[in-house]
């Protein structure tokens, strides 16, 4: 049996993956590091950990761009340093935006440097995931050229080579070299190179490796199971009483467990999970390690460390630690990007496909063209706080990057900022997919409808026990509002297409009509009648009859009309054909208008009890075409037409 076209073109990108991320394996003394190595690239190979996040991100950028390795060496400049997310994060431009500009300005040595970063923001909003994809990120970066790190072999924190020259000889390195070098030995090298070497630095093992959370090797994850027993030595280590036996002295850096979850992030990212639970102490070690690149154990000196410390929190634990004034020192230490909730139903509605993509529970499942997104939509309400210049539809489409009239897009970013903790709150993602798990389990479905998608909603909110019968109205009627003011219109235009076949070319020739009507209506001339080619003036009433469907009122119209022309104007100096999709709220005007002008055929033949043969075979054609061109299954165009004829009926 042969291989799909897909299973082809996904072995073909393995096997690139895996040319362009094939490792060159290298050992050798740090004499033969410093001849044949190091002069090829002393910038790359003297970055911090911040320095070599940010070449990650810019290297992630130009390979997003370019669909291929990149060289950056912090010479280039990325095409889009938030690349490395954007594929797995949704609706969190200005989060993401905040994070790489702190490494932006951390790599160049600036005091963000000196900095925790801390992510805060409510459950499920994409914290946990930032920061795994960021440690994923510096994984397949360590495997290329670009991102090649060198360390002394066999050292416990795979500290760089760079850290055994003596200060003596730094400036004479810097002015060779042309970069400056901050690292200090540790006490296990400084040991082993007077034990083992003599003290000749030049004889030291370096190797090439490769950044790895399962091999403890440059990415570090802590995460405090009980704060009342945490033990610090989960982070530093301690004393290991069956090596102290064999070398005498618990003085001996031999006879130190160097497990701690610091040693092992040491060159990359140390990831601190609910960091607000720790002791304080934790949080003075962590401050210190980010502001003083070093960490203090009993029985050694200052310990130098080179790591980015990352960590996240919800807002309930940071709400208590800002009530502590005692915290206000470490706050003064801490970067803090604040992760909300996406406040766009296309990006939720994105998050949601993300979700359920990898779920057994929906391997097989038909979900109807509109059931996440109008899911998505009662989730984006429930985190809307009340605004007095807006009402939540509008300010619904405006955040999704839809025309709303009278209402700019510099007017969404005032809205933003009026209300800086929206999104913070309201309904999780992972509550709606797990009502959505709920529902096909209960049922035994393999397919879903929006409808029913509401149901399992509107279930799970009224057997949640942690909502009090206030918050449970307000959330049922979030969905009313999802059903009513986004499921029905979505769900008649897509029967009103379905049933007439030609509905895009007849849409597309309105269009063309309005435009012509509206260019001689402001250029005060006649039109010429293509059929009768007699001349006549504006028709007026088409026009209104058109932007009454989107209620543009007779002040504004004038207003609206130029906007088209003028949009009309750039798309044809473009060299583009003037479409439907060049104007969303014209756009759908039009829908609206033909709908509304094919208001009584639909009527008739999607409530016909009996139908005739006739009628049977229009409502199977609009069924199929619904299933073949937009995306329903057989239940789902058969629930969609009956529940459109059940609001024609209401009308």
């Amino acid at each position: 049996m042969g291989v799909s076209d897909s299973a082809s073109r996904f072995l073909e990108a393995l096997e690139s993956y895996s040319r362009d991320h094939r490792a060159t394996q290298w050992r050798g003394s740090l004499r033969e590091f410093l001849t044949d190595v190091f002069p090829a690239a002393p910038r790359r190979l003297s970055r911090n950990s911040h320095q070599y996040i940010w070449d990650m991100l810019c290297w992630q950028g130009h390979k997003g761009k370019n669909g291929q390795e990149a060289t950056v060496g912090g010479e280039g400049v990325a095409e889009d340093p938030t690349a490395l997310f954007r594929q797995e994060l949704f609706g969190i431009d200005e989060a993401l935006e905040r994070v790489v500009s702190y490494f932006k300005a951390a790599s160049v040595g600036s005091e963000v440097a000196r900095r925790l970063l801390l992510l805060l923001g409510p459950p499920s909003g994409g914290k946990s995931s930032l920061v795994i994809l960021l440690k994923r990120g510096l994984e397949e970066y360590s495997l290329t050229d670009d991102g090649a790190i060198y360390a002394i072999a066999g050292c416990p924190s795979h500290e760089s080579p760079l850290n055994v020259i003596p200060h003596t000889l730094r400036a004479t390195f810097r002015e060779e070299y042309g970069v400056g070098l901050q690292g200090e030995v540790c006490p296990f090298c400084r040991s082993r190179l007077e034990q083992d070497f003599d003290g000749d630095a030049m004889r030291l093992p370096v190797e090439r490796v490769f950044l790895s959370e399962a091999g403890r090797m440059g990415v570090g994850t802590y995460a405090p199971h009980d704060p009342t027993t945490a033990d610090i030595a989960d982070l530093v280590g301690s004393v290991d009483l069956a090596k102290v036996a064999e070398y005498g002295d618990e003085g001996d850096p031999r006879a130190w467990s160097w497990s701690g979850a610091v040693y092992a992030a040491s060159r990359g990212v140390l990831e601190m999970i609910e960091i607000l639970k720790v002791k304080r102490e934790f949080l003075y070690l962590l401050l210190t390690l980010t502001q003083e690149r070093n960490v203090k154990v009993s029985r050694f000196p200052l310990i130098y460390m080179d790591e980015t410390v990352l960590a996240h929190t919800n807002l309930a634990e940071f709400q208590k630690f800002l009530q502590e004034r005692e915290n206000e020192a470490l706050l003064d230490r801490m970067v803090i990007v604040q992760v909300p909730y996406t406040l766009s139903y296309k990006d939720e509605a994105r998050i949601y496909q993300k979700l359920i993509a990898g779920t057994q529970a929906f391997t097989g499942v038909h979900l109807d063209p509109h059931a996440l997104k109008v899911a998505a939509v009662f989730a984006v309400l429930t985190r809307f706080k009340e605004s007095p210049t807006m009402d939540a539809s509008k300010k619904l489409r405006l955040f999704a990057g839809e025309d709303v009239e009278g209402i700019s897009r510099s007017e969404g970013e005032r809205l933003r900022h009026e209300q800086p903790e929206e999104g913070l709150s309201g309904v999780s993602p992972r509550f709606v997919v797990n009502a959505l798990s709920s529902a096909l389990i209960r049922g035994d479905r393999r397919s879903l409808t929006s409808m029913e998608v509401l149901l399992a909603i509107k279930d799970a909110i009224d057997s949640d026990a942690r909502m009090d019968a206030k918050q449970k109205r307000a959330w049922v009627d979030f969905l009313v509002l999802a059903r009513k003011d986004c499921y029905n219109r979505w769900v008649k235009e897509d029967v009103h297409k379905a049933l007439f076949a030609s509905f895009e070319d007849e849409a597309q020739g309105l269009l063309e009509k309005y435009l012509d009507e509206v260019e001689a209506s402001l250029d005060n001339r006649e039109v010429e009648d293509p059929m009768t080619n007699e001349r006549r003036k504006p028709d007026e009433r088409f026009l209104r009859q058109v932007e009454e469907k989107i209620r543009i009122s007779e002040a504004g119209k004038q207003s609206f009309r130029q906007e088209v022309v003028r949009k009309a104007m750039v798309a044809f100096k473009q060299g583009q054909r003037f479409t439907l999709d060049s104007h969303a709220r014209l756009h759908e005007a039009i829908e609206q208008y033909l709908f509304e002008e094919r208001r009584d055929v639909l009527r008739l033949v999607s409530s016909v009890t009996r139908p005739d043969e006739e009628t049977q075979h229009k409502i199977s054609a609009v069924q199929a075409r619904l299933m073949d061109e937009y995306g329903y299954d057989e239940h789902s165009a058969k629930e969609a037409l009956n529940y459109v004829t059940t609001l024609l009926s209401q009308e």
